[in-house]
């Protein structure tokens, strides 16, 4: 065997981001015996098994996570040829870029107007959600560029910077009870902050309750403000956006993040590269600069809002 069909790969990679032998079938347009017939003979070809028997759902064994992602970025420069193929001239090129933090997301479009100044064929589609799905997006060739955050340090990013977090409160003092639960402003269970502000307070023996729940960093920015309780901040993004850092409180001092940047392999890389590069000048850059963004475009909404 010296080909893979591309069909076959493609399928795998549809049974398990649907979970569902059926749901693939319906997603592909085939019958559910040719997703099982498909299945069965992309294993004969390999010579392994991609499934563990015996799990929950659709487990994969690990040979089949590894073969998962060989098989989306294989898909993903297929999808491109095919693309290209259908193109007699290339009159624009769209860059999606992904980030779990709506503050990356709100610093972004002094940079992105100034890219497209020198690249006007470029457009943008800005997406903010939580890691997890950014992740499989970027590996699936959904995404182009990925500004994530995680608790460990990357080792296959671009760019990568560690990134201090504090606890954050109003500008008043905020007097504490520790044997009562610690008021939180949170976004949701899926955001890695609510996770680390959780955790470390566990850790410390202190118990928690969210008392204010948003998914827009401005609401959770002004619930603090407000007094309504305290919350874990990156600190170059809690002095841009004019929170206080609470670095004499009672609470447990979290542990860093890593903030860092993806670039996806594909034939535009060298644009995604440069427009990367830009964009992480502003993110891991001078928080006065990030400050003086954020202020720019509070005035602008303000502005909007008024007319």
């Amino acid at each position: 065997m010296t080909n893979v069909p591309t069909d076959l790969l493609r399928t795998l990679v549809t049974v398990v981001e649907l979970r569902s032998y059926t749901r693939a079938a319906t997603s592909l347009g085939i019958t559910q015996p040719a997703v099982s017939a498909q299945i069965k003979r992309l294993q004969m070809l390999l010579g392994t098994e991609l499934f563990a028997r015996g799990t929950n759902g659709l487990g994969l064994t690990a040979r089949g996570e590894i073969l998962l992602g060989q098989a989306r970025r294989l898909l993903s420069l297929n999808d491109e040829i095919v693309a290209a193929g259908r193109r007699s001239l290339p009159t624009e090129e769209v860059v999606r870029i992904g980030t779990p933090s709506d503050f990356v997301a709100s610093v972004l479009p002094e940079t992105l107007a100034s890219f497209r100044e020198r690249h006007p064929n470029v457009r943008f589609i800005v997406r903010s959600e939580f890691s997890a799905p950014l992740v499989r997006q970027l590996y699936a060739g959904e995404i182009d560029i990925l500004f994530n955050l995680t608790q460990n340090r990357p080792r296959d990013a671009r760019h990568c910077q560690e990134q201090e977090l504090v606890w954050v409160r109003g500008g008043s003092p905020m007097p504490l009870d520790l044997s009562r639960p610690i008021p939180l402003v949170a976004n949701s269970n899926g955001s890695i902050y609510n996770q680390i502000q959780i955790n470390t307070l566990r850790a410390a023996g202190l118990d928690c309750e969210q008392v204010f729940t948003a998914p827009s960093m401005h609401s959770r920015r002004n619930a603090v403000a407000a007094g309504l309780g305290v919350t874990v901040f990156m600190h170059r993004h809690a002095n841009a956006v004019g929170l206080t850092s609470w670095d004499d409180g009672p609470l447990p001092k979290p542990k860093p993040l890593y903030s860092s940047v993806y670039v996806r392999e594909s034939s535009a890389i060298e644009l995604y590269e440069q427009l990367a590069d830009e964009l992480t000048a502003v993110i891991h850059g001078p928080p006065d600069v990030q400050a003086q963004m954020y202020s720019a475009l509070k005035r602008m909404r303000r502005t909007s809002s008024a007319a």
